[in-house]
């Protein structure tokens, strides 16, 4: 699996809460996991203080470096990756529906997609017992405040994209877009391979989005002027 290492966020004023169904779920996996409120209301004010570096995601686990006044301190995280009968069952929810792909790409989990899941035996969102974390700090209780920082910025990371969510649990962005393409193949081994975005319209406009979207983001960061041009 490829490690992608996500962007700090900046410090926040207000308080920032998971705004999709998904993340507000992620969340209430964090609060069952925190051993008192005290360290949850610690873990938020870290969360917006901008005092978190990037997060690398890659199957199973996170890990980020976070800064308080006692020092800067090793946050390691751990999520049950889903096994190989699971990420195939994974997959083929994934195809039995049209237009999903194309929700996931345009930053949306569909319910009926985590409920199918569900169906079929996989659990896409863990609940606060599979939740593990570890820290270089010398607090007692696990997740200590540095961990739930952290674990709040995942909320915001998952709600900007779901396939974080699908890294965290084994199947990357990659790999799920490999595994549909070869299902696609296999579906038709007597005819020329045919390609993905001719036989998908929705899934062709999400990648222009996502490409434009990136773009966007890209020109911002250089400070490149303005974007008018990528409308």
């Amino acid at each position: 699996m490829t490690a992608v290492l996500h962007p700090r966020f900046a410090a926040r004023r207000s308080a920032a809460r998971a705004g999709t169904w998904w993340g507000k779920a992620w969340v209430r996996a964090v609060e069952e996991a925190a051993y008192a409120t005290e360290d949850l209301a610690a873990g938020r004010r870290l969360s917006r203080s901008g005092r978190i570096g990037q997060i690398e995601v890659d199957s199973g686990g996170f890990v980020a470096a976070v800064e308080d006044d006692g020092g800067v301190w090793t946050v390691v995280g751990a999520v049950p990756p889903l096994g190989e009968e699971e990420r195939d069952a994974l997959v083929e929810t994934v195809a039995a529906e049209a237009g999903r792909v194309a929700a996931l790409l345009a930053g949306e989990l569909p319910h009926s997609l985590a409920e199918h899941a569900e169906e079929a035996g996989v659990e896409l969102l863990p609940y606060g017992g599979e939740l593990g974390t570890t820290c270089t700090c010398d607090a007692w209780a696990d997740p200590c405040p540095h961990a739930l920082g952290v674990l709040h910025q995942i909320a915001w990371l998952l709600d900007a994209d779901p396939f974080v969510l699908l890294h965290l649990r084994g199947l990357p962005r990659e790999e799920l877009l490999a595994r549909l393409h070869g299902r696609q193949g296999g579906d038709h081994q007597a005819a020329p391979a045919a390609d993905p975005l001719a036989a998908d319209p929705d899934l062709a406009v999400a990648l222009d989005a996502v490409e434009r979207a990136r773009r966007v983001v890209e020109l911002l960061e250089q400070d490149a002027g303005p974007a008018d041009h990528l409308f």
